[in-house]
Parts: C-alpha cells; structure tokens; sequence
C-alpha cells in the first residue's frame, strides 16, 4: 500500500462515500486522510464513517488521518412572503431585524452583529455573491442598500461581508459542540472555518486541550491581513477558495493561493488546496482539461495535499475522482520540470540546530545514489515536517510510536509513516530504521538510508544527529540491536 507520489489526497465523506466497502475502495484508490465535513449530516452519522475509517485502517495496517471540518458562523438571510423576490439593478433593497417574512423592498438580516460591523459603502454579497449590494447606509438594526449585481433572492441564502471583520466568535455554539465530539471520538485534525484573526485559533486551540491538530481555512480577506499571525498559531493551513472566490475577485484567487502556500511551505507547516477541483466529476466519470491542470498547478506550488468535497462525498464518481487525482499526481511528480519548479521555490532560512540536520539530510540524500531515503525518529511530527519542507528527492519515512502522530503526517507532503516501538539508544535506531526502510521497500541491501534523530530519546525538541546507514545484513537480521 504504499504510495507512488508525495502529495497527499484528502476526501470528504457524505452520503455518497459512507459505507465501509466504499471508504476502503477510496483508500485504496488513495485517498490519504478522510474529512467529515460538520456542516452536513448528523453527529451519529459522522460517528458511523469514523468506525468505518478506523476499521478500514485495522484492515490494511495504514495509517490514516481524519479531519473533521467545523461549520464555522453561518449568516443568512431571513424568509420571504412568496418564498423569492427578483432583484433589479439600481433598485433599493434594506436588510433589518424585523422577523416579519420579507417581500421585494426588505427582509429580515438576523443578525445583529452584522450591522454593528457595517459602513456606508460596505458589500453584502448574497447566495454565493450571486447577487451584490453596496450600503449607502445603516444602523444597529438596518442597512439600507442599493443593488449592484441583481438576481432572485429567497429563503435563509447565505451572506457574506467581505470588506469588514465581524466581531463574530469563530465558534458558533453547533461548533462547539461538534469540536467536543470530534475530539472525544478522536479525530487527528481540526479544521476551523471562517477564520479572520490568530485569536480565532487560540480559542480552538484551548477547547482542543491538545487532542487534535489545528488547521485554520483561509477564506476571508480578513484572514489574509493576519495571515503571517494565523499561521503561526495554527498547525496547518486550508486555502479555501470557494468563498475566498466569493468575497474576493476571482482572478485575485491564483496569486493568493500561490503566496500562502509558499508561506506555509516556508514554515514547515501543511497546506491543503480546497474547492472545486474536480468539480465536473460530480456528474461526469471524466474531469475538464482545465480542472486537471488545476489540480497540477497546486502540485507545483508544493502544496502539501489537494482536497476534493462535493465530489467524493454526494458525486456520482467519488472512487473514480479520487483515482484521477492519483494519476495527476504520479504524471506531475514524474516531470522533470516539477523538481525544477520545486527546488526554485525552495527558500529556507535556518536559525536551529535542527533545521541545519534536516538540511544536511536532504543535501546527502542528493548527493549519493545510493541513499534511498531519509528516516525520522519523532515524538511529535515537528522533525519530519521539517524535513518534508526541504522537499526532498528521496522518500521520508517517519517512525514513532504514538499512533496519533503517525496519523497526523499523513496529511504531510512525502512523508510515509510507519510504527515503531521506543527507541533507548542510537545503536538500536539505526537498526530499527534500517530494518523499516527495508521492509517497506525503501531500500534494499548495500543501499543506504540517512538517519535522523535526537539524543536523548522520547525528549521533544532535541534533533540533533545525523547518520547515513547502510542496509547491510548484519543491522537487517541482527538478533541483538544493542
């Protein structure tokens, strides 16, 4: 079961991709990490594909990772007397906190915190910026607008604010209480939704109490701002771009995807593409030209994982679309250009020991045909995604014993994880990293393997060897690593 490319494929579940026999067939397709996406189904139904992601696991002997996406702060307008109102260009349209249904002059806005925010000559957006009106202006419980980009408004369509921050909590009441099921049922990354400011991570964060991982979704200008401070704090990043496209132009969306993910690969943190990949395989067997050259590009960038939503989860192909993301990526990482673009784009400064032996790793790893990959000893998955940073030409093979970081990385550019017992002494890592690499088919004998690790052992923080390991016989069957 071992993958044949670097970047990660993650799949959303949903009614299409909920059965047992299907999660299996999606991962062995390759999906690498399954999200449950908190916004749709039931905390029961969402319990029900965790057992079977877990038994799927129990099955192949793989680790694999699940994300549970929150929903994050839904705003939507109220009701309509005749279920909809067709909008016209230039005409006068006010949003208040009356609950009465709405009619072709005004609805309800049920949300107060939204006029509190608003200026004259703010932007609401309506049902996915379908339609756009400009605030001339507003109250603590009005704003009166003109329409801008006209269409037929109806019942609780979403809204959006793109030129404000909300003073919103990033946890609606629903998420808090999906975060505290998502971690009690022991879900290996979280993903907050809406975020607009580093204290929307911290909040997470806190209620997490270190049972998940952190991965902030970037989709709000506001989040862009403080982006540098939201990555500091998060453990991983989303580029959203469903409503990044929404509450900003559209052509704006490539070069802000292309600068976070440089940002996080700098960093050492991961970084997912999201939205509409392969959005035509919701019907279609086949995807466009375009979406797989879509799907490539954030390959090139370095993107650590590519995500597919409606697709895997309510489209009619969900195996089949996981199967093409698989191709794109064996076909891209099989490029020449591609490590080109990779190692181009390579910009690391190193402040820390543990950065320069990480560095060293992957110049060896280069530098002799004859190493095969490089082996991480880690406690907490810091150390690989460092290397993993580097983009190396040769495989990542991670090795702990804490199955919750093994699952973790799996959502980590090149990394491959396996389980090992603790390691007390060098002697016996270097045979237990050597007899690994062999077993899963990362080297053979006379090849080599380049050891990262720190002394002492099971102490977080202490990278600080490096060795270049043959895969001689005497390590690979010794009876007595000591």
């Amino acid at each position: 079961m071992r993958r044949l490319r670097n970047v990660k494929i993650v799949a959303t579940l949903g009614p299409a991709s909920s059965d047992y026999e299907t999660i299996l067939a999606l991962f062995k397709a390759g999906a690498d990490v399954f999200r449950l996406n908190m916004s749709h189904g039931t905390q029961d139904e969402q319990r029900a594909r965790f057992d079977n992601i877990r038994r799927a696991e129990q099955e192949t002997g793989r680790p694999i990772a699940v994300l549970a996406d929150l929903q994050g702060p839904k705003l939507r307008t109220g009701t309509f007397t005749h279920g909809s109102e067709d909008l016209e260009e230039g005409q006068a349209f006010r949003f208040d906190l009356d609950q009465k249904p709405g009619d072709a002059t005004r609805c309800c806005l049920p949300h107060p915190e939204i006029f509190a925010a608003l200026q004259p000559g703010s932007t609401l957006l309506i049902n996915d910026g379908k339609i756009r009106m400009k605030v001339e202006s507003c109250g603590p419980d009005f704003a009166d607008c003109t329409v801008k980009i006209p269409g037929t408004i109806s019942n609780r369509k979403g809204v959006n604010v793109p030129d404000v921050v909300l003073p919103l909590a990033a946890l609606s009441e629903k998420d808090r209480s999906d975060l505290e099921f998502a971690c009690q049922l022991g879900v290996d990354w979280l993903a907050l939704s809406f975020v607009q400011r580093p204290e929307d991570v911290l909040e997470a964060r806190e209620l997490a109490k270190g049972r998940a991982s952190i991965l902030s979704k970037i989709e709000k200008p506001a989040a862009l701002n403080s982006f540098d401070k939201i990555l500091e704090v998060s453990d991983g990043i989303m580029v959203a771009r469903g409503d990044l496209g929404v509450e900003m132009p559209v052509y704006s969306v490539p070069p802000i995807q292309k600068r976070l993910v440089r940002k996080c690969r700098a960093a050492g943190k991961p970084v997912i593409v999201a939205t509409q990949m392969l959005e035509s395989m919701i019907e279609s067997p086949m995807p466009t030209r375009a979406e797989v050259s879509d799907v490539a590009g954030a390959m090139y960038e370095g993107a650590d994982a590519v995500m597919l939503s409606a697709e895997s989860a309510a489209g009619r192909y969900p195996i089949e679309a996981v199967t093409t993301m698989d191709n794109v990526a064996r076909s891209v990482e099989e490029d020449a250009t591609y490590r080109q673009v990779i190692e181009a784009s390579r910009k690391i400064e190193r402040r820390t020991i543990a950065e320069g032996i990480v560095g060293a790793a992957r110049e060896l790893a280069e530098t002799s045909a004859q190493i095969r990959a490089i082996c991480c000893y880690t406690e907490t998955g810091k150390t690989v995604n460092l290397v993993a940073r580097e983009r190396p030409r040769v495989p990542i093979l991670a090795l702990t014993p804490n199955t919750s970081v093994l699952r973790k990385l799996c959502l980590t550019w090149g990394v491959h994880v396996a389980y090992c017992e603790a390691a007390d002494r060098f002697k016996g890592a270097v045979v237990g990293a050597v007899r690994t690499a062999v077993q899963h088919g990362f080297a053979r004998e006379e090849e080599s393997i380049v050891l990262v690790a720190g002394v002492p052992f099971n102490v977080q923080g202490t990278t600080n060897i490096l060795r270049v390991a043959p895969c001689d016989e005497r390590l690979i069957y010794r009876t007595d690593p000591e």
